[in-house]
């Protein structure tokens, strides 16, 4: 595959496209093994620099307060981006390992679609409210509530969708009237680096604005989060990691949100379709090779027709195949790396050892020599006290698990850490309802309804993370509230 040669060399940092003080770093193909090129090496001072960059242009631009300006900036991105959307596929897949499928929706062209969504919000929000005249402590008073941007945002992202993700985090935050410091995650730099170039050459976003930082160095992303010119830390990833951000950020009292792991469960009631509904769910489980935080990797399945969840999800896991992400049918492509696959094959070593059965799949593709590939694998007999139920594989990995009544598929999907995403699939209106309200998660899918959505907030209960992303309520996670009272005019 020949790749547009992007500047190995740039960061962007004051508006300009630079060379990282550390030299580069390699970047490999997911599914090749192979080399694709280099990525700017980003630097202590190099974020330093970032900071200083974004505090200046917040603490000296109107950037913050002029609204129409931001918004026109944000369309402008999206045309700009959209001009160059064969190179951001073509660099999507290579360095992501991304099936060329999902580049047609969320692993790029959706995102990108949705900085129209921040630039309308931007124009169509309240951005003050009057609260009209009171007489607190008998003064007469005019009371007005304005929303304002936080200031300077660190946005820490992963690279299992690197798009959805950055854009997540910068339309939102600009659209705010926020600068903003993007530290990627050093696996997919280039998605992060195409962007600043666009940004720097194709928009008239201020110098400054928006910076980017591409890194092997994660103490870079503890530098943003202890740095007190940071006023927020938006960061998504591991729940572990996730604590770490949020104990360094406590020094400063920065704001933090925090999108964290998920382990969601599928529920399927007694009255659904079985193979419909077990089907669904093994498909959902392979898409980019389960690596995914919102994808539901616990099957809860009637416990008197178990057996026949078992095979009809073994049917439908063993007709998806790992395979090369370029094939326009493929689902499932590689993990991210060699460390990915270690630890998912330490998983399914600890699934047999805890006592369950791979049914389906649990190795590597005979037919693929190269690739960090693992096949789509169902594993029965656990119970969910297992690790392997408790904790995130981040692979192409689905658990079965029975349960007796209704009521116990509820404490079983709630008796986890997490709480991001789930399904529920039944026929009975009412009793589907009840599961729904049971459940503790920040999203739900009723019989294959779709919440991804640049206007739906996503986010998830207890150690799934703080806040929420996208919609209006990820758009105000960027606003701070200040109140004006003030004697009315004689």
């Amino acid at each position: 595959m020949t790749l547009r040669p992007i500047d190995s060399s740039a960061l962007l940092i004051d508006g300009k496209l630079i060379p990282g003080s550390g030299g580069t770093f390699e970047i490999v193909n997911p599914a090749t093994e192979s080399v694709i090129g280099l990525a700017a090496e980003g630097t202590a001072a190099d974020m330093d620099s970032a900071i200083t960059a974004a505090r200046t242009a917040f603490d000296t631009t109107s950037w913050s307060r002029d609204h129409a300006f931001r918004a026109q900036c944000l369309r402008q991105l999206c045309d700009a981006l959209q001009s160059h959307i064969d190179e951001l596929r073509e660099i999507t897949i290579a360095e992501v390992g991304a099936p060329a499928m999902l580049t047609n929706g969320p692993q790029l062209a959706g995102p990108i679609e949705d900085l129209r969504y921040w630039a309308d919000l931007v124009d169509n929000y309240s951005w003050e409210q009057d609260l009209g005249t009171a007489t607190p402590m008998g003064i007469p008073t005019a009371r007005r509530v304005l929303k304002e941007a936080v200031g300077v945002v660190g946005a820490i992202t992963p690279w299992n969708f690197p798009h959805q993700i950055n854009f997540a985090k910068l339309g939102p935050a600009l659209a705010a009237g926020n600068t903003v410091v993007l530290k990627p995650a050093p696996d997919t730099p280039w998605c992060a680096a195409l962007v600043g170039e666009v940004i720097a050459e194709e928009t008239d976003i201020p110098a400054g604005v928006v910076n980017i930082v591409t890194s092997t160095d994660h103490g870079l992303g503890a530098q943003l989060a202890t740095d007190p010119r940071v006023d927020l830390i938006s960061f998504t990833g591991s729940t572990q990691t996730g604590k770490a951000v949020m104990r360094a950020a406590a020094e400063s009292l920065k704001k933090v949100f925090l999108e964290l792991g998920g382990k969601s469960a599928f529920v399927v009631l007694d009255d659904a379709d079985i193979i419909a509904a077990c089907s669904m769910a093994a498909f959902a489980v392979c898409v980019h090779a389960g690596q995914g935080c919102a994808l539901s990797t616990r099957l809860l399945v009637p416990r008197d027709r178990y057996d026949e969840a078992v095979a009809a999800t073994a049917k439908a896991m063993a007709g998806i195949r790992a395979g090369d992400p370029t094939a326009p049918g493929t689902v499932c492509g590689p993990l991210i790396s060699a460390r990915q696959r270690d630890r998912v094959e330490m998983y399914l070593k600890l699934a047999v050892d805890e006592g369950g059965t791979i049914v389906v799949g649990g190795g590597r593709p005979a037919n693929l020599e190269n690739g960090y590939f693992v096949e789509p694998t169902l594993v029965a007999g656990l119970d969910n006290s297992s690790r392997v139920a408790q904790e995130e594989i981040f692979g192409p990995v689905l658990v079965i698990l029975p349960y007796d009544d209704d009521d116990d598929a509820i404490r079983i999907a709630n008796d986890s850490p997490y709480g991001l995403s789930g399904s529920v699939w039944g026929a009975d209106a009412a009793r589907i309802e009840k599961v729904v309200a049971g459940i503790r998660t920040g999203t739900l899918s009723v019989n294959g309804g779709v919440w991804y959505s640049a206007d739906v907030p996503f986010g998830g209960y207890k150690q799934s993370g703080i806040g929420r992303e996208m919609g209006v309520a990820g758009f105000e996670e960027y606003l701070e509230t200040k109140v004006v009272a003030s004697a009315p005019k004689s």
